[in-house]
């Protein structure tokens, strides 16, 4: 694999940089103490193409490769991890479900809608009482003749309320048997769609967090992805890929909190010089570049095969559960480097702080992510 980022992937890197210094940073702290979810943002990044980014130009996306995808969703998480979540869960889980499973005419009517950010993706598999647990889901679909009845809840659901339209699992069969799922797009507007809870998060407050409701609401069977009861085998590819954005959205917060903490280390004086030149700061400094270098390896490595077409089961899961747990290390050293200002909003370690926590929950926990790649492990 080539480690040199080429020029491509160096300007697109440049482009998500200036846009997130200029349209982002000023807001941070508004959006999340607001628990605004700023659309207008997103229809700006629609007009750049960072809310297609892996999506062929003839459905108006951007075309480009894995490799651009990561820098654009770090460059945007540096600055606000929740502006990055929403960006990657519109590309990565909605879109991109639609791009890998939806047939011509569906891509077609969908594809240029979210990769302009005219309409907003959301994607639902996680439910009240089945998170991990996805074979004992609740949300039914029932065939009546050409139409679908759904009933049920999802839940945490990025964009469940705002959303324009939704990529859905739901289980079509006995709960916990083998193909027992089927995957649906329905839009905003549908009769017996409606949006429930919105989430009062400790963090990523400005990325949307709801349930979506279905009562007996009917689509046609024009809008089923796939095959019936491929849902689940579905959704499994597709939070492989997930995953290297989740990935991506950790180091993105890790190399934030970093970067903030080095440059107080180097301005804030004690005992007469920089808080930077004690081995205790220093050291500490040393162990997050390192870390974050690991992580950016392993995600260059998944971001590499997927490029290439290949399995990506087991390197998605290594470099999600390793960025998410270096993000919340991280974040945690660059508030004890600022000290008691590092605890108060006035400085930006502690949102990096709360943000990062969710990357270790979502898209599969730190748990299940150590248990995908044992089992991958184990079949090798």
């Amino acid at each position: 694999m080539n480690f040199q980022e080429s020029e491509l992937t160096k300007q697109v890197a440049q482009t998500a940089r200036d846009f997130a210094e200029q349209f982002i940073r000023p807001h941070v702290m508004e959006w999340d103490e607001s628990q605004d979810f700023p659309i207008p943002i997103f229809k700006e990044m629609g007009k750049l193409g960072l809310m297609g980014v892996l999506v062929p130009e003839q459905y108006q996306g951007a075309g480009l490769s894995y490799f651009e995808y990561n820098v654009i969703i770090q460059e945007i998480a540096k600055v606000c991890g929740s502006i990055g979540l929403s960006v990657a869960a519109h590309n990565s889980l909605c879109t991109n479900h639609i791009l890998s499973f939806g047939n011509e005419t569906q891509k077609k009517a969908w594809l240029p809608k979210l990769a302009t950010a005219e309409w907003i993706g959301a994607w639902g598999l996680t439910e009240p009482n089945t998170g991990s647990d996805a074979g004992n889901m609740k949300t039914v679909a029932v065939k009546e003749n050409d139409e679908w009845v759904i009933n049920g809840t999802k839940s945490w659901i990025t964009h469940g309320k705002s959303s324009d339209i939704a990529v859905i699992i739901c289980r079509t069969g006995d709960p916990r048997t083998s193909g027992n799922s089927t995957a649906f797009v329905v839009e905003r507007g549908t009769k017996g769609f409606s949006a429930g809870k919105k989430e009062n998060k400790l963090g990523m407050r400005a990325s949307e967090t709801a349930e979506m409701i279905f009562d007996n609401c009917r689509i046609s069977d024009a809008n089923r992805l796939g095959e019936v009861g491929d849902g689940f085998r579905q959704a499994m590819k597709i939070l492989d890929g997930g995953r290297i954005s989740i990935a991506a959205l950790s180091a993105g917060i890790a190399k934030g909190a970093y970067e903030a903490a080095k440059k107080y280390a180097q301005e804030r004086h004690q005992f007469d010089q920089p808080i930077a030149n004690f081995q205790g700061i220093s050291f500490k400094l040393a162990d997050m570049a390192t870390e974050i270098m690991a992580a950016d390896l392993l995600i260059y490595q998944a971001c590499d095969r997927k490029n290439r077409g290949e399995k990506v089961t087991r390197e998605g899961a290594m470099a999600k559960y390793y960025a998410s747990e270096i993000a919340v290390k991280t974040a945690n050293e660059a508030v004890q480097i600022f000290g008691g200002y590092g605890y108060t909003k006035d400085f930006p370690v502690e949102k990096y702080y709360r943000d990062a926590k969710l990357c270790t929950i979502g898209e599969g926990t730190s748990e299940i992510q150590k248990l995908v790649i044992a089992r991958e492990e184990f079949q090798k």
